[in-house]
């Protein structure tokens, strides 16, 4: 399994029910045969631009390990969600830990 972070801008109108919509961002992901190492709720900020006349987005954080299909279904599952404004699913680099010994 390859490593993802996911960042999901949820709209701002369901800031009270956040907790509905990270549960089926969750289901979504564990149906997909995928397991969240860590995740973290941003809250709800300013976006740079207008989305769907939308300002504000409630911002949420996933990093994940999944299978080599599972990007492309939480992709179209995300794409007809109309509680989601957008979302970056992208695979995380390993970054090489150079050590300095003397």
């Amino acid at each position: 399994m390859k490593q993802y972070e996911l960042t999901v801008l949820v709209h701002p109108d369901l800031e009270s029910d956040i907790e509905r919509v990270t549960n089926d961002i969750v289901a979504l992901i564990e149906k997909s045969a995928g397991k969240i190492t860590k995740q973290d709720n941003w809250g709800k900020k300013r976006l740079a631009y207008t989305i769907d006349k939308q300002n504000f987005a409630n911002y949420l954080y996933f990093e994940l390990d999944l299978p080599a299909e599972a990007p492309a279904k939480i992709s179209n599952a995300f794409n007809i969600n109309r509680e989601v404004l957008r979302y970056l699913l992208v695979k995380q680099q390993q970054v090489a830990v150079e050590t300095d010994e003397q």
